[in-house]
């Protein structure tokens, strides 16, 4: 048997999608995937800095908030990817293309540290909400993808947002 050679191997995924889909997705999921790793790193430094009296429940919440952030943005990079794109993800770029930026640097009592981290939410829900309207002319698979964020997002600020619901 012939070892098969090195040229015979493709560089881009056998399911590539026709360019115009690929582009139209990449254009609706970056913004996502950007805002939801900003939203990782800014809740993280909320987890960090949070005090006050409910601090131990907002602190292991904020850490529950900032793996589904992480999960969120691997889902939306992994589906421009699949389908032929790169995406820049890098902190440099995150920092430069995302608006999240509510959570403060330093201590901050818990009542205003949920009010950030839900801001910063919002900022990413504009983008998310956007995604699922303009995806259901480019690709339904994709919608999917969003609409999942989303559920999860609204779920994860539902939960801060109980904390100040009297």
């Amino acid at each position: 048997m012939e070892a098969k050679q090195m040229t015979d191997t493709q560089t881009t995924p056998a399911t590539a999608a026709d360019p115009t889909v690929a582009a139209g997705t990449a254009q609706f999921l970056t913004p996502i995937a950007l805002g939801m790793q900003a939203l990782a790193v800014n809740g993280k430094q909320a987890h960090w800095n949070v005090r006050g009296a409910n601090f131990i429940a907002i602190h292991e919440l904020l850490d529950t908030i900032v793996t589904h952030a992480q999960d969120g943005a691997d889902l939306a990079a992994e589906r421009i990817v699949a389908l032929g794109l790169p995406i820049d993800a890098r902190l440099g770029t995150v920092a430069a293309k995302t608006t999240a930026t509510q959570v403060p640097a330093g201590f901050t009592q818990w009542e205003d540290m949920i009010r950030a981290v839900i801001a910063d939410m919002d900022t990413v829900l504009v983008d998310v909400k956007a995604a699922i309207d303009g995806l259901d002319e480019v690709d339904l698979t994709s919608q999917d993808i969003a609409i999942s964020i989303r559920e999860q997002l609204e779920k994860d600020r539902w939960f801060l947002f109980a904390h100040l619901a009297g």
